[in-house]
């Protein structure tokens, strides 16, 4: 009998139903594999031992090995160009195994860093440079290929097609205008989206504009302090950026040093000041520490809150323990104080507060603190009290949102437990699911399949396009094992 992926499918069921009866051979068997060690296994898991042991790297690499069946060169050709672009390495590397040519289509080319062949096209055909390839041009492809975080050895390539196309009127500061009002520029996808220090120092020593509006923000958010560095070092001004609350997002203090040393401003109009900032974000008392030498203000008011009131009612003990050695702390009003007593676990029965008389900064509570892996029994008690849980933002993204993003299985749980409403659609386009999957893309570290699982499971509709656009293998192969066992929740 050919091996199909039925043939498969059928096989994880009884290869589960053996193991979870006991069954010593089975168990011996699941543990040569051994997918999820010291973890409970899923559907997925028993998935991807039966395609190992039929030859394939992984689930998804077997569904995908059937499904390019159908494929002519052409629509493989735009599927490498979709893998290369989202990261997804495991398709790019099982394409790559077939004979696609790809050195014949400039565009993938450009993004696998094939230097023979682009210098062989632009030698023909200069002009190729700057035309149109798609939605953008050569110079954008380049920039916005994921290629190098899985071939860091093509590096010299790279930056020889960069060089090539810059030589024939490539323009470094070329910006692809993805939606209307964001207008992504070469120097953000190297460093927002491809994760590509070295081709953001070439664009930068080429002349590319450090102040582009995304880019520093970006590198603080993808954690990149060498990228912070590098554009500091090129003239990034972190004025109006929201650069420092976003490395405060994080706790990272050489980033907050780098910027506080080019001038950066602790309180910019419009946003919390940079210590209320770290309070809300539970930032450590060393961060307070250096943040108050700068001269952030203890005694200053925030949306009528203090930066003390703010970390006690967040939870942020070593920051309102740093505060309090260096300023006298006024007492707590009686609604901070119910929500302080819910940040550290004592919450007495019966009370409640009016959440429309909190000011705006707490009345988010919830929101703000659902991308933290230990906020889950925090985020019960503030509710327990009152406190707004599915409120959203200015862009419509909610807490349980934020929580998908960040991969926060736990408080995910403790948001779902409280009924939010799971079909809003926020101002960026996401749902839930699609915050999750959004977030496993830009490399959030949390557990984006455990949330997907929970999500898939409190009812929201799995969209067709997600089984093709998770960059990650094991998730990909979740989400597809999922369709094929509830086809009802399946939408275009």
């Amino acid at each position: 009998m050919p091996l199909t992926l039925e043939t498969l499918r059928r096989s994880a069921k009884r290869l589960r139903a053996a193991y979870e009866a006991g069954d010593s051979a089975t168990i011996a068997r699941v543990t040569a594999v051994d997918p999820r060690p010291g973890q409970p296994l899923r559907h997925a898991d028993f998935l991807h031992i039966v395609a190992r042991e039929a030859g394939f790297s992984s689930w998804p690499a077997a569904k995908f090995a059937e499904e390019s069946i159908g494929m002519d060169r052409a629509q493989k050709r735009h599927r490498l160009r979709q893998a290369v672009y989202f990261g997804q390495h495991w398709i790019v590397e099982r394409l790559l195994a077939e004979d696609l040519a790809p050195s014949e289509d400039f565009a993938l080319a450009i993004v696998l860093y094939d230097r023979e062949a682009v210098m062989r096209r632009l030698a023909d055909d200069p002009g190729a440079a700057v035309r149109m390839l798609g939605p953008r041009r050569p110079i954008l492809h380049l920039a916005f290929s994921r290629h190098f975080q899985a071939a860091p050895e093509k590096r010299a390539d790279m930056l020889a097609i960069a060089a090539a196309l810059r030589a024939q009127g490539a323009d470094v500061n070329d910006a692809w205008d993805k939606a209307p009002g964001q207008r992504l520029s070469a120097l953000y996808a190297t460093i927002g989206h491809a994760r590509n220090l070295p081709l953001a120092e070439w664009l930068l020593t080429q002349g590319a504009d450090p102040n582009d509006g995304e880019s520093l923000y970006h590198a603080c958010e993808m954690g990149h302090a060498e990228g912070v560095r590098l554009l500091l070092a090129n003239g990034a001004d972190p004025a109006g950026t929201n650069a420092v609350l976003r490395a405060l997002d994080f706790n990272a203090h050489d980033m907050v040093a780098a910027l506080l040393a080019a001038g950066a401003s602790l309180a910019e109009p419009g946003r919390s000041p940079a210590l209320h900032h770290a309070a809300r974000r539970g930032c450590d008392g060393r961060m307070a520490e250096m943040l108050m030498q700068a001269g952030a203000e203890p005694a200053q008011l925030h949306e009528g809150v203090s930066a003390h009131a703010y970390a006690r009612v967040y939870g942020a003990r070593a920051v309102a323990d740093a505060i309090e050695v260096r300023a006298t702390v006024p007492a707590l009003t009686e609604a901070e104080a119910l929500m302080a007593g819910a940040a550290e676990g004592a919450v007495p029965s019966g009370r409640f507060l009016d959440p429309g008389k909190l000011p705006p900064g707490l009345r988010n509570i919830i929101r703000d603190i659902a991308h933290l892996p230990d906020s889950a029994g925090h985020i019960t008690r503030l509710a327990g009290v009152g406190v707004e849980y599915d409120r959203p933002d200015g862009m419509g993204v909610t807490a349980v949102q934020v929580a998908g993003w960040a991969g926060q299985a736990a408080p995910l749980a403790a948001l779902l437990a409280l009924k939010p409403d799971l079909g809003r659609v926020n101002a960026h386009g996401g749902t839930l699911l699609g915050a999750i999957l959004h977030g496993a893309q830009e490399g959030e570290t949390g557990d984006h399949l455990a949330c997907a699982e929970l999500a898939l499971r409190a009812g929201v509709a799995l969209p067709r396009w997600a089984l093709e656009g998770a960059g990650d293998a094991e998730l990909t192969a979740f989400l597809r094992a999922w369709a094929v066992a509830h086809p009802g929740q399946v939408v275009d």
